[in-house]
Parts: C-alpha cells; structure tokens; sequence
C-alpha cells in the first residue's frame, strides 16, 4: 500500500489508506482530549502531511516502521490542535460575571505531558486491528454463526442465554465460538502484517 499512496493521483489507494487509519487516528485523539471537531481537523491535518511527505517515506526497519512515522505525525498534529485550543482561550475577552464559581478554561485543556499518547497509539491500534478482523469474518461466516460469536464471546452472554435467544443447541455455540476464534487468529496474524 505504501508503494501505491506514492502516487497521489491513485484515489483508490489513497480512499482504502483513508479507511485503514482513519479511526485508529480519530479514537487516538479523541483519547488524548481533543473534541469531535478538534479530532476530525487533526485527521485531516495527518493525512494532509503525510500525502505531503509520503514521497520521502522510505521503509527502513532500523529507523523505524510506519507505524512510527504514522504515530510521530499524528502525535504532531494532536499537540497542535491543544496548542491551538489553549492560545484561543487565553485571547477570548473575559466576562468576569459569566465565569464566576467555574474553572478557568485554561486550566481545563489537557496538557499534552499530562497523557502518554504511546500507550492510547497502542490501545487504539489494537482496537483498530481487532475491528478489522471482525469486518473480514463476517465475510468467511454465516451470519447466525457471527451472531452467535457475538453475543456469547463479544458481548459476554452465557450459552443458556444464546440458546434462547437464537433458539440453537449448546453446540452450536460452542462450534461457532472454536470456529471464529480459529479464524479471529489467523486474521489477526495477517492484519499486524498488513498494518505494520
């Protein structure tokens, strides 16, 4: 994929790049206390940069994966979405009435030393990289199979449970829990290649 986002002109490249990291870049910031709005604009702002810098990429496993250049630019443009956030509210006019018994809204942004976006990176990649195998499952399973996965292994529902709702035998859901796991493994073996 990184070959192919060389080209710019390459929508579809670009579009499936987009839908890879999209998320995992938005929950991250989101994460790290930015708003909806703050989080999409950093989001843009990544994509932005690296579309600008991807050209001179080049994967060198002692320098670093990807997965590091993606993280560092991200990193970049979250802390420049709080710089942003804390140099507006220092310059909005102060109504002393309106603030009264509140809390300064400076002293409300986070402060980007205050969390360790490595360890939300982490957290999100891995959320990311499960959504993802979930997604391709549902296209190797019937669906009563992956509703059955779902509501016993997902949602944490006992068999009992699952045989009643979905009026199915003990090991229905036992066999669709082995067969998905089965599969939840091997994708998830390929998506961390596939992602790093």
């Amino acid at each position: 994929m990184l070959k192919r986002i060389k080209d710019l002109t390459d929508d579809k490249s670009w579009q499936a790049f987009f839908d890879k990291y999209r998320n995992l870049l938005r929950g991250t910031a989101l994460k790290a206390g930015l708003s909806d709005v703050e989080a999409d604009e950093a989001v843009q702002e990544t994509f932005i940069t690296i579309a600008k810098r991807i050209k001179e990429f080049q994967y060198d496993p002692i320098r670093g994966t990807f997965k590091s250049f993606l993280l560092t630019t991200a990193r970049w443009k979250i802390t420049d979405q709080l710089r942003k956030r804390k140099h507006q509210a220092t310059h909005q006019p102060s109504n002393p009435d309106a603030t009264e018994g509140r809390t300064a809204t400076i002293e409300r942004i986070p402060d980007p030393a205050g969390f360790d976006l490595d360890v939300i990176w982490n957290e999100e990649w891995a959320k990311t990289i499960v959504a993802a195998a979930l997604e391709r499952i549902k296209q190797q399973v019937s669906g009563k199979q992956y509703q059955i996965f779902d509501l016993h292994v997902i949602k944490g529902w006992p068999v009992t449970k699952v045989k009643e709702a979905l009026n199915v035998s003990a090991s229905q859901v036992y066999i669709a829990k082995c067969r998905i796991q089965l599969l939840m493994k091997s994708e998830l073996a390929k998506l961390k290649k596939e992602f790093n």
